[in-house]
């Protein structure tokens, strides 16, 4: 996991982004344990608040589960739940923009498509 640096937003929302990638790419499936606060915050050189913060984003979406004295979890059917709506938060808010960059360059289609699947 790594968190972008050239990014503005506040850092706990970049870490739950790369925690919510590391979870989509399956390094983490649902029911597995996630990092300790202590150690994800070693791993990124942050404040532990900080990274408490980003996982109780998750928390508040049902996505992880915390079991007193054990650790943290990522909850079943957090996987599913969360590429809904990661995929549609792209779609209202990022795709947009997107497209008007595809239609403005005249970048073809098809050619992406391709470079994508590469």
């Amino acid at each position: 996991m790594s968190v972008m640096s050239n990014d503005e937003r506040p850092v706990y929302l970049r870490l739950r982004d790369t925690i919510a990638a590391t979870i989509l790419d399956g390094g983490v499936r649902d029911g597995d344990p996630l990092p300790s606060v202590r150690s994800l915050a070693a791993e990124h050189g942050a404040n532990p608040l900080t990274v408490a913060k980003a996982y109780q984003t998750f928390q508040d979406e049902g996505l992880i589960v915390v079991k007193r004295g054990v650790g943290m979890f990522v909850a079943e059917g957090a996987t599913a739940k969360l590429r809904a709506s990661e995929r549609k938060d792209f779609l209202e808010h990022r795709w947009p923009a997107i497209s008007a960059q595809i239609r403005r360059l005249g970048l073809d289609v098809e050619e992406l498509v391709e470079r994508a699947l590469v």
